[in-house]
């Protein structure tokens, strides 16, 4: 292809062809996306040279036995996924509002972030949009991206900071950590405690460092006061933070509010200068919603506890 021909800004990407690319691009060759997509392979191979003039790129590296994109394959491929996913939300609002039959708004948040800490973050659409029906749905965060990409979900709350690639983001609130024990458990009587008295404990973390923003962030937290934590993996996932101290000696970083949980077999304590965790909202770009607006305007700290 010419590296100087620039694409004609007349002629936008065609949805349909983008799919057809995406196809190709995911299933590493052309007999597998033709038969996809109810194509002979010849149709499908002549829409990608097509696409190939209009962008004047190569997309595929066809010199081996499976195709793979080239750089400007996977610069198109990445970003394909958030614009069609942009499109089929645009097809459903727009089908919404000619139909007076709107969906609910669906928040899929990680296990990290509680119920309580979703409702208290919709206050604002609770108040200025009273007729709206929210979904809350948790969620893996593996899962968060793939959800919005498929139309399962139109809001992700997650614990991070990243900004992941072909997606919009924000950090819309910060809420204080605390620890949560059992109520056989030493700390518990405490009504403050600080993060250099955990040196002996073993801390229950819901995923391995490396594998979860939340425990790298309460890595660097008990760095900061000069440890080393020893984690302890959950085995119980999907259940409510605080539950997962109720039957053994751990402790866990948690954002409840302080005092007795899980029916008094739990036990939340303050922190002294307690670290504030973010809660980033992730969505896709090129779409609009008024409950999406109101929910990413920066807002003040969330504490469960007013």
């Amino acid at each position: 292809m010419d590296g100087h021909r620039v694409p004609r800004a007349d002629r936008p990407l065609d949805l349909h062809r983008l799919q057809q690319f995406l196809a190709v691009a995911e299933n590493a060759g052309f007999t597998s996306a033709a038969a996809q997509l109810h194509l002979t392979q010849q149709a499908l191979s002549t829409a990608i040279r097509q696409l190939e003039r209009q962008l004047g790129v190569t997309l595929f590296d066809r010199t081996g036995r499976r195709l793979r994109p080239t750089a400007a394959g996977e610069v198109l491929r990445d970003g394909a996924r958030a614009l069609l996913a942009a499109a089929a939300t645009l097809a459903e609002q727009t089908y919404e509002a000619g139909t007076e039959s709107p969906r609910p708004f669906v928040i899929g948040h990680t296990p990290a972030i509680t119920a309580e800490e979703v409702y208290l973050l919709l206050a604002s659409v609770r108040a200025r949009l009273p007729t709206v029906s929210v979904t809350a749905r948790q969620m893996f965060p593996d899962a968060l991206v793939h959800a919005l990409y498929d139309g399962q979900i139109d809001l992700a709350l997650r614990r991070g900071v990243a900004m992941p690639a072909h997606l919009a983001s924000a950090i819309i609130a910060y809420d204080p950590v605390r620890l949560a024990v059992a109520r056989t458990h030493r700390l518990a009587d405490r009504d403050i405690v600080r993060i250099d008295d955990l040196r002996t404990e073993s801390v229950m973390v819901w995923a391995p460092p490396g594998h979860s923003f939340y425990t790298d962030f309460l890595l660097s937290t008990c760095r900061r006061a000069g440890f080393e934590p020893r984690f302890v993996v959950n085995r119980i996932q999907g259940t409510p933070p605080v539950t997962a101290v109720a039957d053994n000696d751990c402790v866990a970083f948690v954002t409840a509010p302080a005092g007795p949980a899980v029916g008094g077999l739990v036990r939340v304590v303050e922190l002294a200068d307690p670290p504030l965790a973010p809660t980033q909202a992730l969505w896709l770009p090129h779409t609009v919603s008024p409950v999406r607006d109101l929910l990413t305007v920066q807002q003040p700290t969330t504490d469960a506890a007013e």
